[in-house]
């Protein structure tokens, strides 16, 4: 399970306390996880931007929201972060799987491996990428002070580190 289960523990000591995505094989271990404990509400979507949609109305309620995605459904989710998420400044912490990283995995994944930095970058979320070196609870806590000053952070995670 990689890094999954203290990132659990970390996400449940900072506050989060609603979780929405579109699973991904990179972050199996976290999706069951969340899964399983049904104090922590984890609902599965159909797609990356109606996730998005649910966090801000979870946002809008007083909810701590985490979203998380595979890279590929970041360009799914352009338009619902640009013109709802970002639009609106709703508090939220993006989770995204990092297939196709260092041009490693199936042909379909490359590119979007490639540009997915970038894209962040294009959209002005600050990002971090995971290292399963380092403290889970640490890098947590970078997003979790933007997310509590008002913001969107990302966490984006290559593969192993939360499977």
């Amino acid at each position: 399970m990689g890094q999954a289960p203290a990132f659990v523990a970390a996400l449940r000591e900072q506050g989060y306390d609603f979780f929405v995505g579109v699973p991904c094989s990179l972050l199996s271990g976290l999706v069951s996880l969340l899964d399983e404990d049904r104090e922590l509400h984890y609902i599965s979507a159909t797609r990356e931007d109606s996730a998005i949609g649910m966090a801000v109305g979870a946002g809008m309620a007083g909810k701590r929201p985490m979203v998380l995605m595979q890279n590929s459904g970041l360009g799914v989710a352009v338009n619902a972060l640009s013109s709802l998420l970002l639009m609106y400044q709703t508090p939220a912490l993006l989770i995204i799987s990092w297939r196709g990283q260092d041009g490693k995995d199936a042909p379909e994944h490359i590119l979007m491996g490639r540009i997915t930095l970038g894209l962040l970058d294009l959209l002005g979320i600050p990002y971090r990428v995971l290292d399963a070196a380092l403290p889970m609870a640490t890098q947590l806590a970078w997003a979790t002070e933007r997310v509590s000053a008002g913001g969107i952070a990302a966490l984006v995670a290559p593969k192993g580190v939360l499977e």
